[in-house]
């Protein structure tokens, strides 16, 4: 009886172990998150500022940024959203295949983004240093590149993840950051879509 008491203990412990351990490694992600959320509002209110204060802000000879691309890339990107969160869904019901396939769609609507602003660039007609506009262009649109592409590789990390055996059958935390941190990537690109191609 004593042992039969102490084994049940033992594993009621162990569970409010790895759910705390659970909890903690969501806090500290949501910590890594805001402080990422306070470089980016740097990077705006930089912008929001020159924008404002600087004379002849679009550089010599050009007009304006071309803006039907970078809209239907931006409804891929937050289209992505749903997407990785049905994936979510999947696993939670223990559909591997229906959360890879989501994931894949993920990862390809991910990948459609980088390569449509990858040819956006080789179009320019100014560079990096085409001015205070040109800097921060390419700072901001190159930094929200690279989470993109972070994106991407976490999520192909968590797909290889899903084809080992039990791997999922509880606890998903790292299949949950990782769907966070592409919905935040997500609306970062919202407001730079807005500051950037619609206030021009």
């Amino acid at each position: 009886m004593d042992s039969y008491i102490n084994s049940n203990e033992l594993h009621h412990t162990g569970a409010e172990h790895s759910h705390d351990e659970e909890g903690n490694k969501m806090f500290g992600f949501i910590v890594f998150l805001m402080s990422e959320s306070v470089i980016f509002l740097s990077f705006f209110a930089g912008y929001i500022i020159y924008k404002t204060t600087t004379s002849n802000w679009l550089p010599a000879g050009v007009s304006g940024l071309e803006v039907k691309d970078p809209a239907i890339n931006t409804v891929i990107l937050v289209a992505s959203s749903f997407v990785i969160y049905l994936a979510e869904k999947a696993l939670q019901r223990h559909d591997l295949k229906g959360f890879r396939l989501y994931l894949l769609a993920t990862i390809a609507m991910g990948s459609y983004f980088l390569v449509g602003q990858a040819i956006e660039w080789s179009h320019l007609e100014f560079g990096f240093t085409s001015g205070t506009f040109g800097g921060t262009f390419y700072l901001l649109t190159g930094f929200h590149g690279l989470h993109v592409l972070t994106g991407i590789l976490l999520q192909i990390i968590v797909l290889g993840r899903s084809f080992i055996p039990g791997n999922y059958d509880t606890g998903h935390f790292g299949v949950n950051a990782t769907s966070i941190f592409w919905h935040f990537v997500d609306v970062i690109w919202i407001v730079l879509f807005v500051l950037i191609y619609i206030w021009q």
